[in-house]
């Protein structure tokens, strides 16, 4: 975990992000997607989350709107 977030932090310097990152709640939601959903959903589903939170949405209300998106997901059947 350590270098995971020595990444970030050097990640969100070079992108001139100042907000403190949480790493490990995001981490939890990307792994819940991947799990539930598909694996690369997760990535894409983080950067979602960063987009509403860079439009003003409190990061905790986008977690919790994956959340809920999370609980009524029914996966669509594959041929």
């Amino acid at each position: 975990m350590e270098q995971t977030k020595a990444w970030v932090d050097r990640a969100a310097r070079e992108l001139g992000v100042d907000d403190e990152i949480e790493v490990e709640e995001l981490l939890l939601l990307t792994r819940d997607v991947a799990h539930q959903v598909t694996r690369p959903a997760a990535p894409l589903t983080t950067y979602l989350v960063g987009v509403a939170v860079a439009r003003g949405m409190a990061l905790d209300d986008a977690r919790a709107a994956v959340a809920r998106c999370l609980t009524e997901w029914e996966p669509i059947a594959e041929d």
